[in-house]
C-alpha cells in the first residue's frame, strides 16, 4: 500500500521546486496565463497519482516536463481548430502577452516571443527545452520522449525556421 503522507511530502517539495520553471514552459509554448497555470496543476495532479501507484521517479524534472509537454501537445491538438476558426473570423491582431511584466521570462524581445510562437510546435518544443530552459540533449529527448538525435536534427529545423521567421519580421539577429 502506497504511503500517502511520503508522497504528498514529495509532490510538495517538486511543486516548491519546480512548479514555476514548468509554468514558464507552458507559457511560452501556450501565450495563454490562465490556461497554463491549469496545465501547470494538472502536471502535479498526474505527478500525484503517478506516486501513489508506487513508483519511483529517478529524474524529478524531467519527469515533470514530460507530462507538462504532453498535457500542452494534447491542449493544443484540442484547441487548435477552435483557435485558428476564431483568427479566422475576428481577423485582430493579438496584442501579445502582458504577463511578462510580471513574470520574469528569459526571452530579451517580443520579437523573439512572436517568431518562436509562429514555429510547429515540435521546432517550439525543442528550441525552449534546449536553448531557453537550457535542457541537455539527453534530458530533451527524455522529456519528450524522442531519442537524441530526433532533438538534434528538430533542433536544427527549428532554428533554421526561427532564423525565417526572425527574417520575415525584420529583425536582425546574430547568425
Amino acid at each position: 500500500m502506497p504511503d500517502k503522507a511520503m508522497h504528498q511530502e514529495q509532490i510538495i517539495n517538486w511543486y516548491d521546486d519546480y512548479s514555476m520553471p514548468i509554468f514558464k514552459y507552458i507559457l511560452k509554448m501556450l501565450k495563454d496565463a490562465e490556461q497554463a497555470e491549469d496545465l501547470t496543476q494538472d502536471t502535479f495532479i498526474k505527478a500525484y497519482k503517478y506516486l501513489m501507484k508506487d513508483k519511483d521517479v529517478t529524474y524529478p524534472k524531467t519527469f515533470l516536463y514530460r507530462i507538462a509537454h504532453n498535457l500542452t501537445i494534447d491542449y493544443i491538438r484540442k484547441k487548435a481548430p477552435i483557435r485558428m476558426m476564431a483568427d479566422f473570423f475576428t481577423q485582430q491582431k493579438d496584442a501579445g502577452p502582458s504577463i511578462e511584466s510580471i513574470i520574469e521570462i528569459k526571452e530579451t524581445s517580443q520579437e523573439l516571443y512572436d517568431a518562436l510562437s509562429n514555429l510547429k510546435s515540435t521546432y517550439r518544443s525543442a528550441i525552449i527545452l534546449r536553448k531557453i530552459d537550457g535542457f541537455s540533449v539527453k534530458e530533451t529527448a527524455h522529456i519528450l520522449q524522442w531519442s537524441e538525435s530526433k532533438v538534434k536534427s528538430t533542433l536544427s529545423r527549428g532554428l533554421q525556421a526561427l532564423e525565417k521567421e526572425l527574417d520575415k519580421g525584420g529583425v536582425i539577429h546574430e547568425t
